[in-house]
């Protein structure tokens, strides 16, 4: 399963990483399109009208680890990043979770220790 968090935007039939900002939203494609111009060796940018986007969500990928509840934010050979979305601090730290910021409890988790990846649009 790819990992997704983030906005997403449908436009002339393809979905896109996507940035919404106002009356424009701006679409991300990682090879060479029409109308996209690079911004990376591999990161390719096209900016349209909202008006002209068929769908604009939000997308998360959540998860259970260790019988807890975790987002998903990003992968790395077979490890996630995951964030504890529990609201318990005591419990946080009882699991040895690592204090990114005031509240926010972070670990690396093996993709074979996770269990019921999904995810979850806005």
């Amino acid at each position: 399963m790819t990992i997704r968090h983030g906005y997403y935007a449908t436009w002339r039939g393809t979905e896109y990483e996507a940035s919404p900002d106002e009356d424009v939203v701006r679409l991300y494609a990682t090879r060479a399109a029409e109308g996209f111009q690079q911004v990376t060796p591999d990161r390719y940018v096209r900016v349209v009208p909202l008006s002209e986007v068929d769908q604009l969500r939000y997308v998360t990928t959540h998860c259970t680890w260790r019988g807890e509840p975790f987002v998903v934010l990003g992968e790395h050979d077979g490890w996630l990043r995951v964030e504890y979305s529990g609201g318990k601090a005591p419990l946080a730290e009882a699991l040895g979770l690592e204090l990114f910021d005031r509240g926010v409890y972070q670990a690396w988790a093996s993709e074979h220790e996770v269990e019921g990846l999904h995810e979850e649009t806005v």
